[in-house]
């Protein structure tokens, strides 16, 4: 079931929001070769815990952390570890949620760590460009297939592959809710967009293959080919007026 929220509801959302996106600038900040991504994982919980919100992730089906950081070839749900040095080079996922009031935000961007390849740039561009495309196309009245075919044909004419094992999501009181928004689909087909609903676009876009697998921690998921892979999301409100982002820092 799809769930429509109130004005009040929505103001909640847009606070947890805005915390969702000041700990996910702080943690690409703080991104520098050397640093473990078990020391970026403490920064974001210190500052989501200040604003007076929880790490939605914390716990989440058992996960152990505040923060997924995925490294490289980690498509998603990277567990932060002090054993995980970054280096120069490496790209850095980071997938930040904050329950503030019982409403959640969920935001994640992909930062380069140092200098990286050309190669390494032009994924995170085209996978960030990607996301405002979905965006664009989330217009009251329109369906979730116009958003996942915007982002599949704008990443295939670039030659990379859309993820297709895991999904955008609706967000709310829950972290997870309807309708599922998927990053490749048909337009016209799909739920339709109506004001107040509430959901996270998020385009996990591969340089190879789309097949993923998950490791034997029942979470890091990477990709089959062991090539490069870019997460860009936003929290978005579906209006009269156009789609609100609700991730913004300020």
């Amino acid at each position: 079931m799809i769930i429509l929220k109130s004005s009040r509801e929505l103001s909640l959302m847009r606070e947890a929001g805005r915390i969702s996106a000041r700990a996910l600038k702080l943690a690409g900040e703080s991104i520098e070769p050397g640093v473990t991504t078990a020391e970026i994982d403490n920064v974001v919980q210190k500052y989501i815990e200040s604003e007076g919100a929880k790490p939605s992730f914390l716990g989440y089906g058992g996960f152990p952390a505040s923060v997924c950081i995925s490294v490289n070839n980690v498509v998603i749900h990277g567990i932060p570890s002090k054993n995980c040095v970054l280096k120069q080079g490496d790209i850095v996922s980071v997938d930040v949620g904050a329950c503030f009031q019982g409403f959640h935000g969920d935001n994640a961007w992909t930062f380069p760590c140092g200098d990286i390849s050309k190669e390494a740039q032009a994924l995170l561009d085209a996978t960030k460009e990607s996301l405002f495309k979905g965006i664009e196309q989330a217009q009251a009245g329109a369906r979730i297939g116009d958003i996942s075919n915007a982002i599949q044909q704008y990443v295939e004419a670039r030659s990379y592959s859309v993820v297709r094992d895991f999904v955008g999501h609706g967000v709310g009181a829950n972290l997870h809710e309807e309708p599922s928004v998927p990053n490749f689909g048909v337009p016209g087909r799909g739920p339709r967009l109506m004001p107040g609903m509430t959901i996270a676009i998020e385009p996990m876009v591969n340089q190879g293959t789309y097949e993923v697998k998950v490791l034997d921690d029942e979470w890091t998921t990477i990709t089959s080919d062991g090539k490069l892979s870019a997460h860009f999301e936003h929290t978005i409100s579906i209006t009269q007026d156009g789609p609100v982002i609700l991730t913004l820092p300020d």
